[in-house]
């Protein structure tokens, strides 16, 4: 009798939702991630508007379209409720906050900021030069431009942890005024995460807890707080994962940068600032990050700067305002969501590569058009109405943890 090879029997392919329960829980999120983000963008395409390309930085791009909302009909797959993070409204200035919204917030602005440093050689390079802006309650601000641009000097200058090589000329105002910051107004998180790899997210959030929350809080208040702070994270099902790091698997990448971030809102911050939070992450881990930063930032209050390159439109559709630098200087300060239309009326050339300009004489002509603008004079008089409006002196926190 002749032999007959068995031939597998054909099988359909598994589903989505039939691929995710066949995962192991360690993957489970990043594959989630990822389904979830290619939903997302298949689904709202046809709304993106037109790219635009910003100079020097080859594969930026912004698209002007409302703000994409996370949402899964799969409650199994995400931790906590669906974050819904609102827009700016398409207006101009003069309508945005203009009241002050958040009584007890913190109102930041700069006025002229010039950062120098030296080379080590005697010479004195220009980092800043004259820059302006402002950071409200309840948004998120996003700077960006390309690689040396100044983006994390602004944010250092602005969070006060420029280097001792480096000094600064300017104002910098907190809700009007000239103050120094408290323990537990001010927060930063790093790009990097520094973690104890062998404690899980939960008892790192604990000990963080214990260690910065004030006396006046009992131990059960503290564990309350650290419990909170988890879930609002969306960290609740790897709580009790150990971090892990190169000897042991654990969390993934944009689980660890959440645990960061838990540990410094904490002592709910007024002012959180934000070095690269989504480096070496990929575009669904970047988007569950920022949403939950900006989601925080509307229901405490918080106002958040964050340092950001290159950041999906997904991501940037988080942002309420942006400002872009290059080399140093300004070429666009205003709402997200219309820096679309500001680019295409101000530098079209630029957009439709007609000019032939250098990088230094392009770099000129885009931040003469922006100090002409009607943005900037708009940003400037913002600048000047939150000064003048200013709500005084931050809430002191008058004790914290001590040893």
């Amino acid at each position: 009798m002749a032999y007959s090879p068995q031939v597998p029997r054909w099988s359909p392919s598994r589903t989505s939702v039939e691929e995710l329960h066949h995962l192991s829980d360690q993957n489970v999120e990043e594959h989630a991630d990822d389904l979830e983000m290619q939903r997302m963008r298949s689904g709202n395409r046809s709304r993106w508007g037109k790219l635009a390309l910003f100079p020097f930085s080859g594969s930026f791009s912004v698209y002007a379209r409302p703000v994409v909302a996370e949402e899964t009909n799969d409650t199994s797959i995400f931790e906590e409720e669906v974050v819904v993070v609102e827009g700016m409204p398409h207006e101009k200035y003069e309508n945005l906050a203009d009241g002050m919204g958040h009584q007890h917030g913190a109102f930041l602005t700069w006025q002229d900021l010039w950062v120098m440093a030296s080379d080590g050689r005697g010479r004195q390079l220009t980092i800043l030069g004259g820059i302006s802006g402002y950071a409200q309650p309840g948004e998120v601000l996003a700077i960006m431009g390309p690689s040396g641009c100044g983006k994390s000097t602004l944010l250092d200058t602005l969070a006060g942890r420029l280097q001792s090589n480096a000094r600064q000329k300017g104002n910098i105002l907190v809700n009007g005024r000239k103050q120094t910051l408290s323990f537990g107004t001010s927060a930063y998180v790093t790009q990097d995460d520094t973690l104890m790899t062998t404690m899980t997210v939960r008892e790192a959030v604990h000990y963080s807890a214990q260690l910065q929350l004030p006396n006046t809080m009992t131990v059960a208040q503290k564990k309350e707080r650290a419990e909170m702070t988890i879930r609002e994270m969306g960290l609740r099902d790897a709580a009790d994962t150990r971090i892990g790091g190169w000897v042991s698997k654990g969390i993934s990448g944009g689980q660890k940068r959440r645990v960061s971030i838990c540990m410094e809102i904490l002592t709910r911050p007024k002012l959180l600032f934000l070095d690269e939070p989504t480096s070496g992450l990929n575009s669904a881990a970047s988007y569950h990050v920022m949403s939950r930063i900006a989601s925080l930032a509307q229901r405490e209050g918080i106002t958040v700067l964050t340092a950001i390159h290159q950041p999906s439109s997904e991501v940037f559709d988080l942002f309420h305002s942006l400002c872009l630098l290059s080399s140093g200087n300004t070429v666009y300060f205003g709402p997200a969501n219309m820096t679309n239309e500001e680019i295409e009326d101000d530098h079209g050339d630029y957009e439709e590569g007609k000019t032939t300009a250098s990088a230094a004489k392009a770099t000129e002509i885009l931040v003469k058009s922006y100090s002409s603008s009607t943005t900037c004079k708009e940003a400037t008089q913002r600048i000047a109405f939150i000064n003048e409006k200013g709500s005084g002196e931050l809430i002191k926190r008058r004790s914290q943890a001590s040893f």
